[in-house]
């Protein structure tokens, strides 16, 4: 469903944006549609997992005392010696 919305803009503003939407062959309407769906997914609570990050899980197993931060200090530390 679509419905109006009314906004105030600054008129310079609008024209740019009106001269943008006609250089790209998309409605000004679109084009504010598309801004405003872009901020909004972002904003999911999960970020998606891609299929190639799904076949990766669960590859490598650590024990549970393994310190990531320690084991990544000891190799940074031998890699600049």
């Amino acid at each position: 469903m679509e419905t109006k919305l009314t906004i105030r803009l600054k008129k310079r503003v609008i024209e740019r944006a009106k001269d943008y939407a006609k250089n790209h062959k998309i409605s000004l309407s679109k084009m504010v549609e598309s801004y405003l769906e872009s901020i909004t997914e972002s904003q999911k609570d999960e970020p998606e997992i891609t299929p190639l990050v799904e076949s990766l899980s669960g590859v490598i197993h650590l024990s549970d005392d393994f310190d990531l931060k320690q084991d990544y200090s000891n190799y940074l530390s031998d890699k600049y010696k």
